[in-house]
């Protein structure tokens, strides 16, 4: 079977990319999770999901598994977490920081799990979504395992939402539309677009709530935006000659000024399955 994931942003084909940007992307994951503005994004989510004692879990695209063992803290050693992810390397440097708790690390396909119907109490899918051929068939399948009652919780990007100021007007719309599809997805809106897609698949006690994540530094910035972290290699940016350059030094000059400004919007939404 083809993999669900699009081969075209550096998160979607972790396991083909070269071992420079395989190591660049570990590495940004590992930072994004340690980020306050995604602490916030995961703090709703855990709100919503309301993860408890002697629970069977998944985590459908755990990356290195920091939320997996959050989680598995929640539901104790009575209960499980499954921490699925389509890399076999994310897998593995997962496994590798596994602190003993009671985490099941498997690699897989969330628009084609192997696992039973109904055969776990809730779902924690973070940042995947953007990245499948269809969210809607991978959203069929986390309710096909999901017993009644069990909690769904979404969280993705809505890239649309994506916005700058203190660089000239007009570039960092031009950076963005030149790297979508390389640095974003091209499922530029799947945030926004979660709701409806719970509803349409029969979803009730829905909530949702959008995160406006705000950096103030281009430092800040890099470890979740691609397009302003300076570590990122040229052959890897697609845009027209002199773009990158003229874009990054741009960036340098406000965070220097302190008039850098970048917003993006994340949301979460869950739902229980009837």
């Amino acid at each position: 079977m083809e993999p669900a994931q699009k081969e075209r942003t550096p998160f979607a084909d972790i396991d083909g990319l070269t071992a420079q940007m395989s190591e660049i992307v570990v590495d940004a994951l590992t930072e994004m999770s340690r980020h306050p503005e995604i602490q916030r994004v995961r703090g709703a989510a855990f709100g919503m999901l309301q993860p408890a004692p002697g629970e069977r879990l998944m985590d459908a695209g755990s990356g290195g598994g920091e939320v997996a063992r959050l989680l598995a803290a929640e539901v104790g050693p009575r209960g499980e977490v499954i921490a699925l992810d389509h890399s076999a390397a994310i897998t593995a440097a997962a496994i590798g920081r596994h602190d003993g708790s009671s985490v099941r690390y498997v690699t897989g396909d969330v628009c084609g799990l192997d696992l039973a119907d109904d055969s776990v109490d809730g779902i924690w899918c973070e940042r995947v979504l953007q990245h499948v051929e269809d969210a809607d068939q991978a959203i069929s399948e986390l309710v096909r395992v999901t017993r009644p009652g069990g909690r769904i919780c979404l969280i993705d990007t809505d890239w649309a939402s994506l916005a700058f100021d203190g660089m000239p007007s007009g570039l960092g719309d031009m950076v963005v539309s030149h790297t979508r599809g390389n640095f974003t997805p091209p499922q530029f809106d799947m945030g926004r677009t979660l709701r409806r897609r719970l509803i349409a698949a029969g979803l009730h006690r829905l909530e949702a709530m959008p995160v406006t994540c705000f950096f103030d530094t281009p430092g800040s910035a890099a470890v979740v935006l691609p397009m302003v972290n300076p570590r990122v290699p040229e052959e890897a940016w697609a845009t027209p000659p002199g773009l990158r350059d003229e874009w990054l030094a741009s960036v340098e000059a406000a965070g220097a000024s302190g008039t850098f400004l970048a917003v993006l919007t994340i949301w979460v939404v869950a739902g229980v399955v009837q």
